[in-house]
């Protein structure tokens, strides 16, 4: 359910004071902080801020292999007005959304969630710098693909304008592949519908979001095999034949004449009942 915490392994990293702090809230903060040393290294030298976003080439010519992690957290500043206001709603959507898929996977599973939204776009790109060179910074689309979790995990939750969450994604999904389209940003396209899949597909894996039938079916291939059971004939039970009868309750009777009825097990009794009704219907 929405807003309620549902895995095992959901707990705050610290506590400050009575407000716990989760893996979201430190990830909110860090992003924060290199927002502000961001904007103080430009001051200094704007280049340095070259060396840590992500360029196919520096990774893959001169063995820059942190910039896989290191350009998601760079946010470099910009003379747009509307620059900050995109920040903090990025930071905003990240806190809220990020929190509840953190509740609903678990403290591990999120940072799993948040380091495969890191690591895959990057290492896409870096493969597809063997033929063209890209560059990236920013964690525009790590954060829109945790709402992507959060909607997969909760479609049918009223957002703005009361407007499902899978209606949400869809609309912002088709409006940025349009303008990437329109631009013929072939690398920031794949980055994004990466990222979509990833965050997608690794909620599926959990067992949430939509019923997907062709999905189910891919698992069930590819999923381990029940293991045959061979189970033992079993034989019919010969019913006991009216013949019978007296064959089966002599030695209860028996038993009876010598200790008295009293003497018989309870197994016993229900024995003697059954056949005493037997020979009634028989009788009648």
């Amino acid at each position: 359910m929405f807003g309620v915490t549902t895995s095992d392994d959901y707990r705050p990293v610290a506590w400050m004071g009575r407000y716990p702090v989760d893996v979201t809230t430190i990830l909110v903060g860090t992003h924060v902080l290199t927002l502000v040393i961001s904007c103080l290294l430009t001051l200094v030298s704007g280049g340095f801020l070259n060396w840590l976003q992500f360029d196919s080439a520096a990774v893959l010519h001169a063995g820059a292999v942190y910039q896989l992690i290191t350009y998601a957290f760079v946010h470099a500043p910009s003379t747009s007005p509307w620059w900050p206001i995109f920040f903090a709603v990025e930071m905003y959507m990240l806190f809220v959304f990020g929190r509840e898929v953190e509740r609903f996977l678990g403290r591990r599973a999120f940072i799993v969630l948040y380091g495969i939204l890191v690591l895959l776009p990057s290492l896409v790109l870096t493969v597809l710098g063997f033929w063209q060179r890209s560059e990236t910074s920013g964690s525009g689309y790590v954060h829109f693909a945790l709402f992507v979790a959060f909607a997969t995990i909760y479609p049918n939750v009223d957002l703005f304008l009361r407007i499902p969450a899978k209606w949400v994604v869809v609309i912002l999904a088709a409006l940025s592949t349009l303008q990437l389209l329109t631009f013929r940003v072939w690398y920031e396209l794949i980055v994004l519908w990466t990222s979509i899949g990833a965050a997608f597909l690794f909620i599926e894996l959990r067992g949430a979001g939509p019923e997907l039938a062709w999905w189910s079916n891919v698992k069930a291939r590819i999923g381990p095999k029940p293991k045959i059971r061979v189970l033992q004939r079993t034989h019919a039970r010969r019913a006991v034949e009216p013949d019978d009868v007296y064959a089966s309750i002599d030695p209860i009777l028996d038993k009876i004449s010598k200790s008295g009825i009293g003497s018989l097990t309870a197994n016993e009794r229900r024995q003697l009942n059954r056949e005493r009704e037997r020979l009634l219907k028989k009788s009648e």
